[in-house]
């Protein structure tokens, strides 16, 4: 199969969940091009996860041009693009323009730089959107003639969260409509599409998969020399809720002094975070690792006790699926602390393989850390459960076989059989 990838950016350290399908199609035998509309990001600087350079991931991708700061250079660049182009059928994207269908996304002078690199060869078995919020993109440009191919889109979570209270329930509804089928990342964001219009039998729950064997389990046990060592992965946004975490810590910290907290990542709320610390008086508990390569991450979760996932819904709705760096030290035999919030709750068994408290209750995280603390007994028989979760649930060998199945089931113009109802009911059974 010949499948197109339409991605805002390419490539980023935090969605290797899209990497994993990507070399999962390619190790299949698949034909893989990837579409990043927005380019490179804007950070980028050449830092890249491994498996990018593993399987040449670059050479698969085509960026439109850069934009010129210069707004209006960047018209001027833009019309020529067009205008080069004109042979390929770049004039099709006039409708975009005059038709009033179309949102700012579509009808924006970006249209003739994204189409410089789209018009080489856009004729697809399966167009996949790795967010609900590029699907108006690929279906206008579809619809001109520009690509064409089946049209799947998944939803991962700001886009059925954030950008529906930004946008309005109705945001999907050309989508819902036109689009051939989707997919949810967790139950919860499958139901929440439902909710909004999708077809239940045009919509399965696909989770985003982990490659098991890079994350080797190891049994935790108290330390021999008592210092107790926790640790959290993600993005320093509002939505990870690092801060509800760190202000638990600093609450355990007079009484458990030979503890140690390690945040991995980075983001927008960096120094906001590293104020807190200082104010908390904890530097010497609390530490600000900023982004590590993979095996950095490996090596820091291996020598870790209790892993802290305490996402939180942000204030413009942002919201979590069951975040892969939770997934991660579930695999590696961690006893996790998470949160009752979007999709977690789907992989994390409250009380079997960690324990999950409300969203932004720092005592409730304080309690529960200095339970797993004093209770290491527990921490064993809680990794063996984490793991065998993901790999029952997660595992990214079994997705990426499933992935295939729905891409050929709808080539032969079937839908798959397993709807978003019927994995409701075998949670419900869990």
């Amino acid at each position: 199969m010949k499948v197109g990838f339409i991605v805002w950016r390419f490539p980023i350290l935090s969605e290797a969940f899209i990497l994993n399908q990507i070399t999962g199609l390619i190790d299949r035998g698949h034909d893989v091009y990837i579409h990043p509309v927005n380019g490179l990001p804007k950070d980028y600087t050449g830092k890249v996860h491994p498996l990018v350079e593993e399987y040449g991931l670059m050479k698969r991708a085509y960026f439109p041009p850069n934009l010129p700061n210069n707004i209006v250079w960047r018209f001027c660049k833009g019309i020529g693009l067009m205008l080069k182009n004109i042979h390929k059928g770049s004039l099709k994207t006039w409708r975009f323009f005059i038709s009033g269908k179309y949102d700012k996304e579509v009808a924006t002078i970006k249209t003739f730089y994204r189409i410089a690199a789209l018009l080489e060869d856009g004729s697809y078995d399966i167009i996949h959107c790795q967010f609900g919020t590029l699907a108006p993109i690929a279906l206008a440009y579809r619809e001109a003639g520009i690509i064409s191919g089946r049209l799947i889109t998944t939803f991962r979570g700001v886009d059925i969260s954030k950008y529906v209270q930004d946008n309005g329930i109705n945001v999907y509804e050309q989508l819902f409509n036109e689009g051939d089928f989707f997919l949810a990342n967790c139950q919860f964001f499958g139901e929440r599409a439902i909710n909004l219009g999708c077809n239940p039998h045009k919509l399965v729950v696909h989770g985003s998969g982990l490659d098991c064997s890079k994350f080797t389990f190891k049994p935790r046990y108290f330390p021999v020399d008592g210092k107790v060592k926790i640790a959290t992965t993600g993005r320093l946004v509002e939505k990870k809720g690092i801060e509800y975490a760190i202000r638990a810590v600093a609450r355990i910290a007079e009484f458990y002094p030979n503890i140690e907290y390690k945040i991995i990542g980075d983001g927008d709320l960096k120094e906001q975070l590293e104020e807190l610390i200082a104010e908390l008086n904890i530097s010497h508990v609390v530490k600000l690792l900023g982004w590590k390569q993979q095996t950095e991450i490996v090596e820091i979760l291996d020598n870790s006790h209790i892993f802290i996932a305490p996402s939180v819904t942000a204030t413009d709705g942002n919201q979590d699926a069951p975040v892969n760096t939770l997934k991660e030290a579930m695999a590696m035999g961690l006893p996790v602390i998470s949160t009752r919030h979007g999709g977690i709750p789907e992989l994390v068994e409250d009380g079997v393989s960690g324990y999950l408290v409300p969203e932004r209750d720092v005592e409730a995280i304080a309690d529960k850390l200095i339970y797993l603390i004093e209770h290491p007994e527990l921490w064993e028989n809680m990794g063996k459960a984490g793991r065998r979760r993901v790999e029952e649930k997660y595992d990214m060998n079994k997705l990426n076989d499933e992935l295939v199945e729905i891409y050929q089931q709808m080539l032969k113009s079937e839908l798959p059989q397993k709807s978003v109802t019927n994995l409701s009911q075998e949670l419900t059974r869990i």
